[in-house]
């Protein structure tokens, strides 16, 4: 659990939102806060993307459709943007990038 303006927001055991809709800039702060990362307008990019990204499809995207939509947002390959996607979420792709856009963890996935 976790407390954001006043408001409960429930986290399952490994700190992942248990309801996504929850999610807002606030949240993503605190949850940013609990991983070490000071957010940046780069994170923002990608975290409107998920966002969008699980909306459209109900599922989360995998770091193939991330990499490549935020390579397009840097002007870069995919390559070169996954690297800085690494760089940026040193703990993981799950556990770091899904956790701080609001994302249920996903299921069958290493949180490496």
């Amino acid at each position: 659990m976790m407390t954001v303006n006043g408001k409960q927001i429930e986290l399952d055991p490994e700190g992942y939102l248990i309801n996504p809709e929850e999610w807002n800039k606030e949240v993503a702060i605190e949850l940013a806060k609990s991983e070490d990362i000071e957010l940046t307008d780069d994170y923002w990019a990608i975290f409107e993307f998920m966002q969008d990204y699980y909306k459209e499809h109900g599922i989360v995207p995998d770091i193939r459709h991330t990499a490549k939509n935020f390579g397009e947002y840097l002007g870069v390959d995919k390559k070169s943007a996954k690297t800085k996607l690494f760089l940026m979420f040193p703990y993981g792709y799950v556990k770091q990038t899904c956790k701080i856009s609001g994302m249920k963890r996903p299921r069958g996935w290493s949180t490496g």
